[in-house]
């Protein structure tokens, strides 16, 4: 039997072992496990607290210190509720009123960054600095190391971190110098791994305003002239009726006047305009694509997908208006690592001209493979300013925004979008026509409307029509893909590649499993390698010292709190779990394999402590999302 046809025959199996989950011993919405290892609530907690002390007693044994255990009530929006229906909205979103402690604030004590590097110079603020200057005071101070081996120390051959790091001891000397292995720092040969940084010079020019964007100008300046002498001559509404595509003579006739206007010598640059045939060029079909997933799809995890198969990453969702005022926490969104070979950012926002000013400057500054416009963001804060799924609504915007940043950039541009913001009301057949017209690349559509979120299965119907009215150009599909038979599935679809989300998050190993179609039954130890690596990557780039260890912690337990749902494939009744059937309380086939399958936040702290030592004393932590796909 061929892949298809084995896949068609597991999907019947499913389809009949769906209709009648009490038979196999499984409650309605929950997915089916083998009897033996399904327990309840109350033994399952025991068994993780009493194994947790166990190891515990072992450390104290060997004269290591115990991690303190501070039990807290499991937070109300993380319970697991199946009784009252009428709590179903209050699980929806986001837990807007967490507690959210910055990472800096664990640290007491700062040492000056002078001192850190080691510079022969004296403080560039002096007395009036605020950080300490005095090593040996600090190091007085400073919490106990985490380990005797240091990850940064190891792989560059010098910690950029110094005696600030929490792995000092492994290289610095009596008098606190920081140690260099010139052999490994040589075998690097000074390269940079990571790339797209915000250098400061340009955050200075941005924040002054300084920056110069003649493209979009052009691009603007045009569009008004368009909008201009659609008022006087005619009255139709461009809400209503997307702008003709103009020919490509009067395009480069459009760029040349533009060009001669501005002030200066003229240059090929400002003559030669890029058609779309020379642009670069980006081969999307058949591809594995992991979608741009806010505050988990971080660089350290994207490494971690871009290992198991993942063909093309996109960072986090960034507004423009932050970028182009320099904001670096925004702009540290765009960086890219080395493995990433086909990268692309994404940008948020709802007017042309900050959207096509930011895509110049992305142009100029950064290297990427394609820009993608985020026209699918559900979230009320987007949507309500009319970006994400608002652009959806607004096509006059969102056709000037699609054909300015195509004016200003070498790369391609892609779009992602859902169903439609209202839910039954499917638009995007409608929209993908002209977006065609507009000169988009790709598209990624979610099988979701906006108001659906994740209450209900994506449409897998609706986006196979929709791949047939978009071509030749390609799209990708999105949505519920937690398996290689979910992935063969969608594939009989007439659509270009797949896009994961969700299934990256509960198991990344899913590219893998894609690939090889198989199912992968992997243990809690390699899955405890995983998470280790992911703690690696997460120091090499927000540090190893007391902030960047704590903001590592942040982004690992923000990740725990979507691996918890995976459940082994040797417990399971029937392969492979669905990704809206919720996991009950099961024991794992060994300790670890049970404390990663619990959904309490206290049990996810005792794996970061695991891996990143004892949390600060005034710790606090409650995930950002809130899991309603259940139900």
């Amino acid at each position: 039997m061929n892949a298809c046809g084995a896949a068609v025959g597991m999907e019947t199996r499913v389809e009949k072992a769906a209709e009648s989950p009490e038979e196999n011993g499984a409650e309605k919405g929950a997915a089916a496990i083998k009897s033996q290892y399904l327990t309840s609530k109350e033994k399952f907690n025991e068994i993780v607290s009493s194994g947790w002390k166990e190891r515990n007693k072992e450390a104290e044994e060997e004269g290591r210190d115990a991690p303190e255990e501070e039990k807290s009530e499991e937070p109300a929006g993380k319970r697991i509720k199946l009784e009252d229906a009428s709590e179903k909205k209050k699980m929806r979103g986001q837990n807007k009123s967490r507690p959210h402690m910055k990472p800096h604030t664990y640290d007491g004590k700062r040492l000056c960054p002078s001192i850190i590097k080691e510079k022969q110079s004296k403080c560039f603020y002096g007395d009036k600095c605020k950080f300490f200057h005095n090593v040996a005071e600090y190091m007085a101070s400073k919490p106990p190391d985490l380990g005797d081996q240091c990850y940064l120390f190891d792989t560059l051959g010098k910690c950029p971190y110094g005696v600030s790091c929490r792995f000092a001891k492994a290289h610095t000397d009596a008098d606190f110098k920081n140690l260099v292995n010139e052999e490994v720092l040589r075998a690097n040969g000074g390269r940079t791994t990571v790339k797209n940084t915000l250098d400061k010079e340009l955050q200075w020019r941005l924040r002054k305003r300084q920056v110069p964007f003649k493209a979009s100008e052009a691009y603007l300046k045009s569009m008004e002239r368009e909008n201009g002498g659609e008022k006087r001559g005619k009255s139709t509404s461009t809400e209503d009726k997307p702008a003709e595509t103009p020919t490509e003579a009067q395009q480069t006739d459009l760029h040349v006047e533009a060009a001669v206007k501005t002030v200066g010598a003229l240059t090929d640059a400002d003559l030669v305009k890029l058609r779309p045939c020379e642009k670069k060029q980006v081969d999307f079909r058949d591809k594995l694509y992991l979608a741009p997933l806010t505050t988990c799809g971080n660089l350290p995890f994207r490494r971690i997908c871009k290992r198991f198969g993942a063909d093309i990453t996109c960072g986090e969702m960034a507004m423009c208006t932050n970028l182009l005022q320099g904001q670096a926490s925004e702009w540290a969104l765009l960086k890219r690592h080395e493995s990433e070979d086909l990268f692309g950012v994404q940008l948020e926002g709802c007017f042309p001209d900050t959207m096509t000013r930011c895509a110049e400057l992305l142009n100029d500054n950064i290297e990427v493979d394609f820009v993608d416009i985020n026209s699918g963001c559900p979230i009320d804060l987007v949507f309500k300013k009319g970006a994400g799924c608002g652009l959806m609504m607004r096509t006059n915007k969102f056709e000037k925004i699609v054909r300015g940043m195509n004016s200003v950039l070498d790369v391609p541009v892609t779009v992602k979008i859902r169903t439609g913001v209202q839910d039954k009301t499917n638009i995007a057949h409608k929209l993908i026509p002209e977006m065609k017209k507009w000169g988009v690349s790709l598209i990624t559509l979610h099988g979701r409307s906006r108001e659906q979120r994740y209450t209900k299965l994506a449409d897998w119907e609706y986006i196979d029509v929709c791949s047939k009215i978009a071509s030749p150009i390609p799209l990708f599909g999105n949505g519920d893909i937690l398996s290689w038979e979910d992935a063969m599935r969608a594939r009989e679809t007439g659509v270009s590649g797949l896009m994961v989300a969700r299934g990256a998050l509960i198991k990344p190993w899913i590219f893998t499993e894609i690939k090889e179609q198989r199912h992968w039954d992997i243990s809690s130890s390699e899955r405890l390698d995983i998470l280790r690596d992911f703690t690696h990557f997460g120091m090499e780039h927000w540090g190893s010292d007391t902030q960047g260890i704590e903001k590592t912690r942040t982004f690992l337990l923000e990740w725990l709190s979507f691996t918890c749902r995976y459940i082994p494939v040797g417990l399971l009744e029937r392969v492979p779990q669905k990704i809206n059937e919720r996991p009950p309380f099961y024991m794992g086939r060994d300790y670890m394999e049970s404390l990663m399958a619990s959904q309490h936040v206290d049990d996810w702290v005792k794996i970061s402590e695991m891996l990143l030592g004892p949390v600060p004393k005034n710790f606090s932590f409650l995930p950002k999302h809130k899991a309603n796909a259940y139900k």
